[in-house]
């Protein structure tokens, strides 16, 4: 695979198959540098983890703190997931300082992703997801389901914003509510548009190894459906990767 789309898979139904035909304005090559299964990783999830940053207001990723308005303290909730080890990596790239969560066997690799603090979830603090320093986040990207809002709001500064990329019915209606009403305190609901620029920054910050993808396993094509279900139980680190001609 030299080349990888772009494409998210809400967008025609998704599916595995060997050969696939994608628009090639949505289509970035990828650097010899960059294995497949790194190729495949980076559209939907790595994207998904840099759209959420843009959305909370993070403009720069060059370490100088992610822009002169944007957040300066995040929380990235379920940070050893597919998603959310990215969005570790990135808000470090972009300078910020990061508290994640995520389960007691993930919390030395989301350190070595740079995470600055990190809580087990089921802990009593990590489920308030308090900052074990007392900081308030001026951002959440919230990658884990099931969160109420009741959680995020002692935690988080005056002026923040928690991007979900798992909203349902309730998400989508407090963010309107909160919207018309001007509140300092949002909740923004994430839906990944496919940006090719975006894509090709990615591949490079991979390129230049400083952005790592954590592979959790891989399946060859015959046994996808073992995939699935990996994925959807929940508690995969990092990506999981289906191999066209992997050995069975």
């Amino acid at each position: 695979m030299n080349h990888f789309p772009c494409i998210p898979p809400w967008k025609n139904g998704g599916g595995l198959a060997e050969y696939a035909v994608a628009p090639a304005s949505l289509t970035v090559a990828r650097p010899p540098e960059v294995s497949a299964a790194e190729g495949a990783s980076l559209p939907t999830a790595a994207s998904t983890a840099l759209q959420q940053l843009k959305a909370a207001g993070v403009s720069s990723f060059d370490g100088s703190g992610g822009g002169s308005n944007g957040p300066r303290n995040v929380l990235v909730t379920a940070a050893s997931g597919g998603v959310g080890h990215y969005a570790v990596q990135l808000a470090k790239l972009a300078g910020l300082h990061v508290t994640a969560t995520c389960g007691a066997r993930n919390l030395g690799l989301v350190r070595g992703l740079g995470a600055d603090e990190a809580l087990d979830y089921k802990t009593p603090e990590g489920a308030r997801l308090r900052s074990p320093s007392g900081r308030k986040y001026d951002a959440v990207m919230h990658c884990a389901t099931g969160t109420p809002w009741s959680v995020f709001a002692p935690v988080l500064a005056g002026e923040a914003t928690v991007v979900d990329v798992t909203p349902g019915i309730a998400a989508a209606a407090r963010s309107f509510l909160q919207k018309v009403t001007l509140a300092k305190q949002r909740l923004v609901p994430l839906l990944l548009v496919p940006r090719k620029g975006e894509m090709e920054w990615l591949a490079d910050m991979t390129r230049q190894g400083k952005l790592r993808t954590v592979v959790d396993s891989r399946y060859p094509l015959s046994r996808a459906q073992e995939a699935w279900a990996k994925s959807i139980g929940g508690h995969a680190t990092g990506k999981i990767v289906v191999e066209m001609g992997g050995e069975e």
